[in-house]
């Protein structure tokens, strides 16, 4: 099973350390407990739609502090909050799982919005939140990813099974015309003054239609054994009540 990605986007290296160290892993921890991490601190915007993360966590504080630092080199008013809704639509864009860290006092502790969840940069709690919403996200991706290949196995299955019903169900079809080539070849075969070949021809189709009626017959086998087979527990059932 692979090991899922965390994607940490931010311009300040204490913000990913954080993250990090809170998270935690070890050899022995499930696969939850343990992803990749990669840290992008530049144009992460354009990057997420082609990323194969499974959780991008973004920090908008950064950005903010970005914005002000080129805002006082720059004659035109930028708004202080146009790179951080710019990095919410691309979030969102991306359609992936993401956590954005905010630092407005004002707004919420958190909020939820698509597949993106904003949290506030609470002092002292928001790396262990932060962390905590993250490893859940990822457990619920990889329920998701679980559910859906059983579902494709099982699909599989009852393909196979459907196939396996009407093989049984025609047997007694096929082993009908399998008995008229094995009788045909071999009244064929006992022609007088039969070429050669057509004699080893007809050989032939009579040993053909013998290995094809052993096929079938194993058929027969099978679904015995699997009646068998599935009436076992009841029996064992049965049995344990009755002491």
């Amino acid at each position: 099973m692979n090991r899922p990605t965390v994607l940490i986007l931010t311009r300040d290296r204490s913000f990913s350390r954080e993250i990090t160290a809170n998270w935690p892993g070890n050899d022995h921890a499930p696969f939850y407990d343990d992803p990749e991490f990669t840290v992008l601190e530049e144009g992460f915007s354009r990057d997420l739609q082609g990323s194969p993360c499974d959780l991008a966590i973004a920090d908008a504080s950064s950005l903010l502090k970005n914005s002000l630092k080129k805002n006082k080199n720059s004659q035109r008013a930028i708004p202080k909050d146009y790179q951080t809704t710019n990095l919410k639509q691309a979030l969102l864009a991306a359609g992936k799982p993401a956590i954005l860290i905010h630092s407005d006092p004002t707004g919420d502790l958190y909020s939820l919005q698509g597949s993106m969840i904003e949290l506030r940069r609470e002092p002292g709690i928001w790396p262990a939140l932060t962390v905590l919403i993250g490893r859940e996200i990822l457990r619920r991706r990889q329920a998701e990813s679980r559910a859906s290949e059983a579902e494709k196995i099982c699909a599989a299955a009852q393909n196979e099974a459907t196939l396996g019903r009407y093989m049984v169900e025609m047997r007694s079809n096929v082993n009908n015309a399998l008995t008229t080539i094995l009788g045909n070849a071999e009244l064929l075969g006992h022609e007088p003054g039969l070429p050669v070949t057509a004699t080893a021809q007809a050989d032939a189709i009579r040993n053909m239609a013998l290995r094809l009626h052993e096929v079938f017959q194993r058929f027969s086998s099978l679904e015995k054994e699997f009646n068998v087979a599935a009436r076992e527990p009841a029996k064992k059932a049965a049995t344990a009540a009755g002491r």
